[in-house]
């Protein structure tokens, strides 16, 4: 098991994390309630955001424990441990049941690698045979607000529809192209791409796609209802 990082990724994410929650930081409520992590990863990304907000606290969790001393390491090195821990288990399973404080917004940048199955060149970047099985648990989880990554090729189009049975709006988001990598350039990956993308469920380039963080509410407080425009900036018909 390793730890993956993605540079461009890892610094669009984080910035559109920061700009969201700074954004709407009244209405999400963030300064006086923690919010909660769903896959760490080396915590670099967030760990900035949270220097960057003072009052910010997360909890996050993580499955890979390489992973979690990485992000302890550089969440430490930061020095804003003090309000960004994390642990290691399964998100589903001990984020709610930690206890203290409610919790009404989540971030992640869940793994959406589509593939028939997991034997890909890093399982743990699986999101399932669409690439949106993480993202999708996640909306159904019964957060207020996700902000979370979509990517173009991982069907947004079930994901969106899915987060608007589920009562959610996207308030709004921050899109940004990306180039394939390595995990992205696998074969069976590659072909399960494409059979999305011809399914008219996803878009991708030869060697690019789209990547959007988007914030998802179903506090009717909060304006907006960008779904539609969402789609368009993944390249897809809304």
């Amino acid at each position: 098991m390793s730890c993956f990082s993605s540079a461009d990724e890892s610094a669009h994410y984080g910035f559109s994390v920061c700009m969201l929650l700074q954004q709407y930081r009244e209405q999400l409520g963030w300064g006086s309630a923690p919010v909660v992590e769903l896959g760490t990863g080396d915590a670099s990304a967030i760990a900035d955001v949270v220097a960057g907000l003072p009052g910010l606290r997360i909890r996050s969790y993580d499955i890979s424990a390489e992973s979690v001393t990485a992000a302890r390491e550089n969440i430490a090195r930061r020095g804003v441990a003090d309000r960004y821990t994390v642990e290691l288990g399964d998100f589903f399973d001990q984020a709610d049941a930690a206890g203290g404080e409610p919790v009404s917004t989540a971030i992640s940048n869940p793994p959406y690698i589509p593939a028939p199955d997991r034997d890909i060149l890093m399982p743990e970047l699986w999101g399932g045979v669409r690439g949106n099985d993480l993202t999708v648990q996640l909306l159904k989880a019964g957060y207020d607000h996700v902000v979370t990554a979509v990517a173009s090729y991982a069907d947004p189009v079930t994901t969106l529809s899915t987060a608007a049975d589920l009562g959610y709006r996207v308030v709004n988001f921050l899109a940004m192209g990306l180039d394939y990598g390595p995990y992205s350039s696998e074969p069976k990956v590659r072909a399960q791409i494409r059979r999305i993308v011809d399914e008219g469920r996803g878009w991708a380039g030869d060697d690019e796609y789209m990547v959007a963080v988007a914030l998802f509410t179903r506090d009717p407080g909060i304006p907006g209802d960008r779904a539609d425009q969402l789609l368009r900036a993944l390249q897809l018909p809304a």
